[in-house]
């Protein structure tokens, strides 16, 4: 077995960014929202535009206000917007709001709040310092200047990014075509949710749970539904999958039972397989495949396969996810392996490996010590940092009860059983 660790680094030598690119309008909110920028963003622009206002008050020339007080005369008013229209001369103000251009002469702006307006006339009350030139002006540039990089190609665009395009008027964003991940729930006692339930049957609950883990990466979750315990079946299923998307993902299927075949299908179809287990638990089982060639056009189960990407009839760059059957196994392996794997093929900028913070354990946990183990719980911020509170009730790979609202799982290092209440222990971030 691997650990986590070496699993990890065997994936991500195996999954290469996708490089094609699409162009998204920065007025259809969400085909640009959590997509992944291919170039970098150059600015147009200097930020800001032009020396403006950080404050409502007045514009003066600095050399004016080193003695207190001092009286100037009021020459114009100037509203975010409007160009100024007079230069300032010695002993003169205008009257300026918060965002609006400085006048010619102008170096300074003093808050109204230290002033005492009579008409036309202002006195300044309090004296600006030698040591703050320009007080209270933003400069021109002093965020960005034209040419500079604004966004690295790579990085996620969220609502900052996107408030950043607008105001660099960029509106035609290339971005990374977003992974099409195909899903696949193996064997023959599961059943869609929305049939009877039958003795000894299971509903097939990982093709949701994975879908959703799927969409909140960014990719595109593309559900195939049940394959039951049946090779021919099960090959031709797979082949499909992997022809027409960037990544698949199987639960079930991967352990050392009679009907488990996904690892022996994988090789019968050409794949290498990299990972068949991991020193974790839950989630022990875990194959990783990769194609490395172009897969001809063949038959499957009296099918033609076709990828449904570009036409292309091939498997080369993809790679296979299997993970165990059980919910909790599973969710469990997207987590810790799938979703890094995802991040680096959208083209992601790094780190690309979950987040892992320090939090003090508020009950005792205790593991086997045989294979690293992942308690989920909740991670919440206390008076002294983060805390991770264990999920009441069994940690059996078959429970999704106590699944629910995880938004940590608190790592029990291989070789260790047992870590007190207090002791600070890695916990691996899950977003909510």
């Amino acid at each position: 077995m691997f650990t986590a660790a070496e699993a990890e680094r065997i994936i991500f030598t195996l999954v290469s960014p996708i490089q094609s690119i699409e162009i998204v309008d920065l007025n259809a909110v969400s085909d640009c929202l959590g997509r992944v920028l291919a170039s970098a963003t150059l600015s147009p622009l200097d930020f800001p535009h032009w020396d403006n206002s950080a404050m409502d008050g007045y514009a003066v020339r600095a050399s004016d206000v080193q003695q207190v007080p001092v009286t100037l005369q009021i020459v114009e008013e100037i509203p975010a917007g409007k160009l100024p229209q007079k230069a300032l001369q010695p002993g003169q103000a205008a009257r300026i709001l918060t965002g609006a251009m400085l006048p010619e002469g102008a170096d300074a702006v003093v808050m109204q709040e230290e002033t005492e307006r009579a008409g036309e006339r202002v006195t300044i009350l309090k004296a600006l310092k030698a040591s703050e030139p320009q007080a209270f002006v933003r400069q021109r540039g002093s965020f960005a200047r034209v040419g500079d990089e604004l966004l690295a190609a790579g990085r996620v665009i969220g609502p900052a990014e996107m408030a950043l395009l607008a105001a660099a008027q960029q509106t035609q964003i290339p971005v990374f075509r977003r992974p099409r991940v195909a899903i696949l729930s193996t064997g023959s006692e599961l059943v869609r949710p929305d049939q009877v339930l039958q003795p000894g049957q299971l509903v097939d609950s990982n093709q949701y749970a994975l879908a959703a883990l799927v969409a909140q990466t960014g990719a595109v979750p593309v559900p195939l539904g049940i394959v039951g315990d049946d090779r021919a079946q099960l090959k031709a299923a797979i082949a499909s999958a992997i022809a027409q998307s960037d990544l698949v993902i199987s639960s079930g299927g991967v352990s050392v039972g009679d009907y488990d075949y996904v690892d022996d299908v994988l090789v019968e179809l050409g794949a290498t397989l990299h990972i068949r287990a991991v020193a974790v638990k839950p989630g022990k089982p875990l194959t990783v495949a990769a194609y490395d060639y172009a897969q001809p056009s063949d038959e499957f189960g009296g099918e033609q396969i076709s990828s449904g990407l570009d036409g292309a009839q091939s498997f080369a760059g993809k790679v296979y996810f299997g993970l165990p059957g059980n919910p909790a196994s599973a969710m469990v392996g997207f987590w810790r392996f799938v979703a890094p794997a995802i991040a680096k093929l959208s083209g992601r900028v790094q780190p690309w490996s979950p987040e892992f913070v320090w939090a003090k354990a508020t009950m005792a946990l205790t593991a086997g010590g045989d294979r690293e183990t992942y308690l989920w719980g909740k991670l919440v911020t206390g008076e002294a940092g983060y805390e991770f509170e264990r999920a009441s009730g069994g940690h059996s790979s078959g429970n999704l009860v106590n699944l629910v609202a995880t938004s940590g799982l608190g790592v029990v290092p291989q070789g260790e059983t047992r870590i007190e209440a207090g002791q600070a222990l890695r916990v691996l971030k899950i977003r909510s």
